[in-house]
């Protein structure tokens, strides 16, 4: 078989075990890993999950070594694509983060983009990119004659004004047109139709668009001929259309029509290891004398400890202010902050004693032999626990408790079961 593409590499192995998945966990944050199982090696499906939420790209039978060949290097050979998409001049820079929560969709939305033609629907909280996503998308798109990008905000559109936003109109149609326009299904003719919160367009909006979506032709207000339209269609949200198709107020048949494919941005609660680099990145952005360069230890603290319930373009305006008030070329210092914006003396001092139990602990567990992987086990499990109980067991609460989605709480509870906690 073929060398694999450098970055790549694939784990043959008779038996599954702790050793295989930490050796994956180890080795995928620098590589893809694709994981054979070879022989009689016969796991249960639930222990596959495992590998995959460990990072492998994916698990195989491998019986017979020469006819399955060629079926793995087609998959090095896709992943090696998406890799060097990816770290092309056309995404870097583009999306900023190196968290496993953004690297994952990042993956997943360059493969959207490249090779398929699917209608997106990315969900997700406000100020988590989902804009970025869909440029992105239509920045990848492969076809050879793209037309635009063209946005409509459904929060802004009304029943009355629809006709003429979505269709275009001809001239004299109504009182003040003076001459034909163009809609956004002309406009994005042959390119991609990014249809932001389309959880709030109204009822009779949606059936209009699922017919164009659904027959690719249209009448301008005024007009008597069909108009052809052609187009990629994106969509976002941040509501729950699930939940909305069951009150009625979305229409379930638009609904299928529009998630051919679908995204989530993560929240920046769940990528903080994305907080840093995403704040130098809008410090490097602003630019200019005052701008300054980098953040000092307590600023950098500072930003890693607090809450963005405004996600991203919160991070984005915290900066701006830091900026604002900085003079000189140095680093963003803790008199930068503005006096609104600084911690209450009561979270500075209940911090401080969180980390002096936290430091006690820790000197215990290292007296007891424990590494870091295990010590890091036990505080998530606890923490998991602790929120549990918090909440009488309440599955919702406890992840709104721990900032994560009840998926990946879900997913946490069920790698405990497979790997217990170490005991002392």
């Amino acid at each position: 078989m073929p060398s694999e593409p450098q970055g790549f590499g694939l784990m043959v192995t008779d038996a599954l075990n702790d050793g295989v998945v930490d050796t994956v966990r180890a080795t995928s944050h620098g590589a893809v890993v694709l994981v054979a199982l070879v022989g009689r090696c016969h796991i249960p499906s639930s222990e596959h999950w495992t590998l995959l939420h460990a990072g492998a790209a994916d698990v195989l039978h491998w019986p017979t070594l020469p006819e399955d060949a060629t079926a793995v290097l087609a998959r090095f050979e896709r992943l090696n694509a998406l890799r060097q998409l990816i770290v092309s001049a056309q995404a870097d820079g583009t999306l900023i983060g190196t968290s496993a929560a953004w690297q994952c969709l990042l993956r997943q939305v360059v493969e959207l983009a490249a090779f398929a033609n699917a209608p997106v629907l990315i969900g997700g909280e406000s100020g988590t990119g989902k804009e970025l996503i869909a440029r992105l998308i239509h920045k990848l798109d492969a076809r050879a004659s793209k037309g635009d990008f063209v946005v409509v905000d459904c929060t802004t559109i009304t029943p009355e004004l629809s006709g003429s936003e979505f269709f275009g109109h001809e001239r004299g149609a109504f009182t003040g047109a003076l001459s034909a326009r163009d809609g956004a299904f002309a406009l994005a003719h042959g390119g991609t139709l990014f249809l932001d919160e389309i959880g709030d367009l109204p009822l009779p909006l949606q059936a209009q668009l699922l017919r164009v979506v659904q027959e690719g032709k249209y009448k301008r207000v005024g007009g008597n001929a069909w108009q052809d339209t052609h187009f990629r269609l994106i969509s976002a949200t941040h509501r729950d259309l699930d939940a909305r198709v069951a009150e009625g107020l979305f229409r379930a048949d638009l609904y299928f029509r529009i998630a051919g494919a679908v995204c989530r941005t993560p929240p920046l609660r769940e990528r903080m290891d994305d907080v840093l680099p995403l704040a130098r990145h809008f410090q490097d952005h602003i630019g200019g004398s005052n701008a300054g360069q980098g953040f000092d230890a307590s600023v950098s603290q500072y930003l890693m400890t607090r809450s963005y319930p405004g996600n991203v373009r919160e991070l984005q305006r915290v900066v701006e202010r830091l900026c604002l008030r900085h003079a000189g070329n140095g680093s963003i210092t803790i008199g930068d902050v503005p006096p609104d914006e600084r911690p209450h003396p009561a979270v500075i001092s209940t911090h401080t004693q969180l980390q002096a139990c936290f430091g006690a602990a820790m000197r215990e567990a290292f007296d007891l032999g424990l590494g870091l992987k295990e010590i890091g086990q036990l505080a998530s499990d606890s923490a998991i626990q602790a929120a549990l109980d918090s909440e009488q067991g309440n599955l919702h609460r406890a992840a709104m408790r721990l900032g994560v989605t009840d998926r990946a709480l879900q997913l946490r509870r069920a790698q405990q079961r497979i790997t217990p906690s170490p005991a002392p």
